[in-house]
């Protein structure tokens, strides 16, 4: 019994304080945690915190991708005018004019 108590408040390898964390959480999901611990006969922190060790487990590690990286493969792909950012007032004037032009008879 007295092992159980201190593994609730203290990391159970270095015997050092929790660190006491607030998270916000909807009520369905709030609720389904409650009635979890209830059923298990845990609290709701052991099962936030079983959870938690779960999905760092399955998470990838490494360092999170910079938006380049993420859409590298979408770079290059389009074609058009290789000035369309220092000329695209002109550029739409003749697009408009050449969709508003009249078909020649």
């Amino acid at each position: 019994m007295r092992r159980q108590y201190y593994s609730r408040y203290y990391q159970s390898t270095l015997l050092e304080p929790a660190v006491t964390m607030t998270v916000k959480l909807d009520p369905l999901l709030e609720e389904q945690v409650r009635e979890r611990a209830s059923q298990s006969g845990s609290t709701a922190s052991d099962i936030i915190r079983a959870a938690l060790q779960q999905y760092l487990a399955l998470a990838p590690a490494g360092p999170a991708r910079s938006p380049f990286a993420l859409g590298a493969d979408l770079f290059g792909q389009h074609t058009g005018p290789v000035d369309l950012a220092q000329d695209r007032k002109r550029h739409l004037a003749r697009l408009w004019a050449d969709k508003h032009a009249q078909p020649s008879v």
